[in-house]
């Protein structure tokens, strides 16, 4: 399905050049003198390659249509992760690259969705959000009162991030699985 540039959004499957490509990050440009284009950072699916690419907003791509499934995950097995068909329970193994940075936020029977072109696995969608316990965070700064103060601090599945001066080591916390930002305390 042809649809223009400009409509390109993260986690699109598109074809290009004859190769089948999922898009991991798109930025429309819009520079002093020209006319607008789009940059988009994507990932070749058979050899796990990254490229960018830029078009112009007027021009169209070739638009894959995927087909959505949900698995539980189980565990990883190497350079795989094993998901399980909760109608089934037919086990599934889908390279681990699929999920990128996310990778880290896998949680035991954590409910996941997998997009499919053509019964081939192009992409893993995890819940938005997850709840993790802060292993490691900098003691509070005295006069640090301000709301926009954030300290560093690291999480239970190794992931660094930053949390408001209250939080202290030890408390769940929830953070969103797409750049690990702090979403909020979790409600125990």
């Amino acid at each position: 399905m042809k649809q223009q540039a400009n409509l390109i959004r993260a986690g699109q499957v598109i074809e290009h050049e004859g190769r089948r490509w999922t898009v991991l990050k798109q930025q429309i440009i819009t520079p002093g003198k020209g006319g607008a284009f789009i940059q988009v950072e994507m990932r070749d699916l058979k050899s796990g390659n990254k490229t960018n690419e830029r078009w112009r907003t007027a021009d169209t791509v070739e638009r894959l249509t995927t087909d959505e499934k949900d698995y539980t995950y189980s565990y990883t097995d190497g350079d795989n992760i094993v998901l399980m068909d909760p109608e089934t329970f037919e086990q599934t193994h889908i390279p681990l690259a699929l999920l990128g940075d996310a990778a880290p936020f896998l949680q035991d029977n954590m409910a996941v969705t997998v997009d499919l072109v053509e019964g081939e696995p192009v992409g893993i969608h995890l819940p938005a959000t997850v709840v993790l316990e802060v292993v490691e965070a900098d003691p509070v700064v005295k006069g640090q009162t301000a709301a926009s103060s954030y300290k560093p601090a690291r999480l239970s599945n190794g992931v660094k991030t930053s949390v408001p001066p209250f939080i202290e080591t030890g408390e769940r916390v929830v953070v969103k699985t797409e750049d690990a930002s702090y979403v909020e305390r979790a409600r125990s």
